[in-house]
């Protein structure tokens, strides 16, 4: 009786979400625009949305459980990391598409097409405008020079942010020499990590410390922000595009993939390829304030400026996760 009752609750969720005419999208996003996008999407090809909204570690875990039973045909979620540890998780299969080859940079996506870049970010210093900047401030390195002792706040190495970034420094130095870096960063905390992105940026402004990294959609928030007290957050900060004079600034993404036992995954191939236009890059990146892969910057983070990121293969950033996780621990960065 009991499996009877499992059975058909798995009909009952199944049952209004498959079909010729359905694409059904696990989505770690969760913005106003992207029903614009949706709603574009089906009246140009009759194919209906559904879309089951989650965190991105909940969604992959949600996929696995279902196994060969998922409703899913996609998953989109953010940063290089997740959808590396998705794939290991066995949830993409590869798509073979001229238009996502076309569209988007090689380096923004799967070497066989497992997932897609779909949106960019970049991780920069941002530092309190009241401070002269100094001259040694251009570099992610420059972040371990003693004389930022006490001036530094950051969250924590846990954060899937921080984990790529140090996995692109791994990927550049070495583990050592970027362990020894995280270590002289850790000697020149502020106060213990906490908190998110926001709460760095608002650190900074206060003078509480004197600079920190941040994701550039953070700033985008605050920049097209209605709130008073998130401009003057603003009007107290500065930023700086790390490394420009070498590899680039550091750049990850969000991206999706087609699961494993997708259902419609015509349907989903084509909704995937249609995000790479023009028009739903445009709210795509920004509903986010994000980076188009496709098309120019517009929304609040262009006025950031323009900028040489780090070309960098992202799934690089998934691969050396581990090595990242193991160097922050050794070097006391909780």
């Amino acid at each position: 009786m009991k499996h009877l009752f499992k059975l058909l609750m798995l009909l009952v969720v199944l049952e209004p979400i498959t079909g010729e005419e359905v694409v059904n999208a696990y989505s770690a996003r969760h913005y106003d625009t992207d029903q614009a996008m949706y709603d574009r999407f089906t009246a140009e090809t009759g194919i209906e949305v559904n879309l089951i909204e989650g965190g991105s570690d909940a969604l992959i875990e949600r996929i696995k459980n279902e196994g060969q039973f998922s409703p899913a045909d996609m998953l989109i979620t953010v940063d290089a990391g997740r959808l590396w540890r998705a794939d290991q998780e066995g949830i993409f299969q590869p798509v073979d598409s001229e238009i996502l080859e076309a569209r988007i940079p090689s380096h923004l996506r799967h070497p066989d097409g497992h997932w897609f870049g779909l949106s960019k970010r970049a991780r920069v210093i941002a530092y309190n405008s009241s401070l002269e900047l100094p001259r040694s401030l251009s570099n992610y390195e420059d972040l371990s020079d003693e004389k930022f002792k006490g001036q530094i706040c950051m969250r924590s190495s846990g954060n899937i942010y921080n984990l790529s970034l140090m996995a692109s420094l791994i990927d550049a130095h070495g583990v050592g020499s970027a362990e020894d870096w995280a270590r002289s960063v850790v000697a020149n905390f502020a106060r213990n990590p906490q908190s998110n992105d926001t709460g760095q940026l608002r650190a900074v402004a206060s003078g509480e410390c004197a600079l920190t990294v941040a994701n550039t959609y953070y700033l985008g928030r605050l920049l097209g922000s209605s709130k008073p007290e998130d401009r003057q957050v603003m009007a107290n900060l500065k930023v700086v595009f790390p490394n420009q004079d070498n590899r680039g600034t550091h750049v990850n993404i969000s991206g999706a993939g087609i699961t494993k036992h997708a259902p419609n995954k015509e349907n989903a191939i084509r909704f995937l390829e249609y995000l790479t236009s023009e028009f739903a890059q445009k709210l795509f990146a920004e509903g986010n304030n994000e980076y188009p892969v496709v098309g120019e910057t517009t929304g609040p983070v262009a006025a950031l400026g323009k900028f040489k990121s780090d070309n960098l293969d992202v799934s690089v950033l998934g691969e050396r996760q581990a090595e990242a996780v193991k160097a922050f621990d050794r070097a006391g960065w909780n």
